[in-house]
């Protein structure tokens, strides 16, 4: 299994980069988590639109979403220049109907509801799901392959339930909008304290902070989450890969 960062950046995409989108690869299965804004640019650098296999969204805020359309564009004019593919699934909760009707686009993309209270299989990836602490309905993701197991925390502040959620995850993608000083419960995000607590109570194998804040001295939220979790830390950043 190997995670390639596409875009990491919370709320809004910083110049020449993207908000949230990972590719997920397994023996040639290409599943993206989350598709925000710029990501089909950047992800063209690794895989073609045509190229993926599955799309799952953790949830519908635009920095998650905002490339969906764009993506269901890029595979009509692709069919449209002669070459073949099958209806793209894209993986969504139905909490909001509106938003995720439009997941389903001619015969292009699909949208299919996931039940968040049963496993779902993609591929080769299990996945199982854990609702977030989040304004609107939001749903952690953790996928498991031969016996290897990646966490994505989508878009949360802490909640104890993540622990088990989350333990012995061999990568904890974590969400971390916040620095320590702060209070990111009522935001709905995670500070650099609480992305180091769930690692260590979780005993996961890696941590890498993600949905990164605009301001501040990014490496002072690697520096807090480290003061708690004892192994390997590293900030998102594009182009960031970790092959498990």
């Amino acid at each position: 299994m190997k995670l390639t960062v596409i875009g990491c950046w919370g709320g809004y995409s910083k110049a020449n980069e993207a908000s949230s989108g990972y590719l997920l690869e397994h023996e040639g299965f290409q599943l993206l988590i989350d598709c925000g804004s710029a990501v089909l640019s950047k992800m063209q650098n690794f895989l073609q639109p045509e190229q993926l296999n599955s799309v799952i969204l953790s949830h519908y805020h635009p920095d998650h979403i905002a490339d969906i359309g764009v993506l269901q564009h890029a595979r009509l004019i692709q069919g449209f220049l002669g070459k073949e593919m099958e209806c793209l699934p894209i993986y969504g909760h139905a909490s909001d109907e509106l938003e995720f009707s439009k997941l389903t686009y001619k015969n292009i993309t699909m949208g299919i509801a996931y039940q968040p209270d049963q496993p779902l299989t993609i591929g080769p990836f299990k996945v199982q799901f854990l609702q977030t602490d989040h304004p609107v309905p939001c749903f952690a993701m953790r996928f498991e392959v031969e016996g290897k197991s990646l966490v994505y925390t989508a878009d949360t502040s802490y909640k104890e339930e993540f622990v088990p959620f989350s333990a012995g995850a061999d990568l904890l993608v974590c969400e971390c909008n916040f620095y320590g000083n702060q209070n990111g419960k009522g935001a709905g995000h995670m500070t650099s304290l609480d992305a180091g607590t769930l690692a260590e109570k979780a005993n996961v194998k890696n941590l890498l902070i993600t949905h990164l804040p605009h301001y501040g001295n990014l490496e002072q939220l690697k520096e807090e989450a480290a003061r708690i979790y004892k192994g390997p830390v590293s900030l998102a950043a594009y182009q960031w890969s970790h092959t498990f």
